[in-house]
């Protein structure tokens, strides 16, 4: 909370400066870095869950205990822990699939992987963005709506329309043999191939990262504060429902989408608006909906676009209704 009105306070006095190219630049440097510092330091710590943590042992665990809803709740928690994009998450869904992994817990996962339910990345984005507050009503809208729509999925008879696909070959990990220098040596090992690992995404991802605060620096420079309240503030009620439907169809990680729509909000847009685009844009895009029609059948693609569109609109109409709550 401090750091949250530190920078807000900061930013007005840039803001006050008049001039909305020094403002947009100060804005930019000041955002770039602190993301940077924060994405370095989850990286690392996402490499070391990532180390303990293999997908073929997340594929045992949900085949050997996900039985009822606590196997969807797994399903969610997994799937919100990896540190999965919206394409990459059908790989894992077919390896899941192929091992025995029932429909609707498979389905679970789909639907949190992208989201960053538990992602350490993205919610600790949302906390120094939005603030605390924010971020757990994010995790409890997401992580039910991804258990949940799991289990509405099933109950329907969708899983008929899952095609059959199969993959060749295995995604077996070799483990290290401890012997060869005791508990400490593999610690060693597992923190070094943690940071390359972080070192490694924290290149692939500064573009996207410095592209979303560039945008944003833009908004928060030079598009006018009224015309975007107008429009998506809160006090529109159809902001939230199109916000999603426009979400959907982009592809930009939710990286990239914290820092513009930081901007946004900024300029008097809704936050319940900023969730919707945020839950839309992460939970489906053109490419990955284009890697799901070769598993999925069109009444299933089409009820889990649905899906997608129903979470984004009811946790933003939440997000608007409790904004009084939210915002400090």
């Amino acid at each position: 909370m401090l750091l949250l009105t530190a920078r807000k306070s900061w930013l007005d006095a840039i803001h006050m400066l008049g001039d909305p190219l020094i403002s947009a630049m100060y804005w930019f440097a000041y955002i770039s870095l602190e993301l940077s510092a924060l994405f370095l330091g989850i990286s690392f710590l996402i490499g070391l869950i990532t180390a303990y943590l293999p997908p073929n042992k997340v594929e045992h665990v949900l085949s050997k205990y996900g039985k009822g809803l606590f196997g969807n709740f797994l399903g969610s928690v997994f799937g919100g822990l990896l540190p999965f994009c919206s394409c990459s998450t059908i790989p894992a869904l077919i390896g899941l699939i192929n091992v025995g992994v029932p429909f609707r817990i498979a389905m679970s996962f789909l639907i949190a992987s992208p989201l960053g339910v538990f992602n350490l990345a993205v919610i600790s984005l949302f906390s120094v963005m939005f603030g605390p507050r924010i971020a757990l009503l994010y995790i409890a809208f997401t992580f039910f709506g991804a258990t949940f729509t799991g289990l509405l999925l099933e109950k329907f008879n969708l899983k008929s329309y899952l095609k059959k696909v199969r993959v060749v070959g295995g995604n077996n990990q070799i483990e290290t043999d401890a012997s060869e220098g005791g508990k400490l040596w593999k610690l060693k090992q597992k923190m070094s191939s943690s940071w390359a690992f972080t070192k490694s995404l924290y290149f692939r991802m500064i573009p996207y990262i410095l592209i979303g605060v560039g945008i944003g620096a833009f908004i928060y420079g030079f598009v006018p504060e009224d015309l975007l309240s107008r429009y998506a503030g809160p006090s529109n009620p159809f902001s939230v429902p199109v916000a999603a439907a426009i979400g959907i169809p982009m592809y930009v990680r939710t990286e990239t989408m914290i820092p513009i729509c930081y901007a946004m909000t900024e300029k008097g847009v809704g936050i319940g608006t900023i969730m919707a685009l945020i839950i839309g844009g992460a939970g489906a895009s053109i490419p990955e909906l284009m890697l799901l029609a070769s598993i999925f059948k069109r009444k299933l693609l089409i009820a889990y676009v649905s899906s997608i569109f129903a979470i984004a609109t009811l946790t933003g109409y939440v997000f608007n209704f409790l904004t009084s709550f939210l915002i400090p």
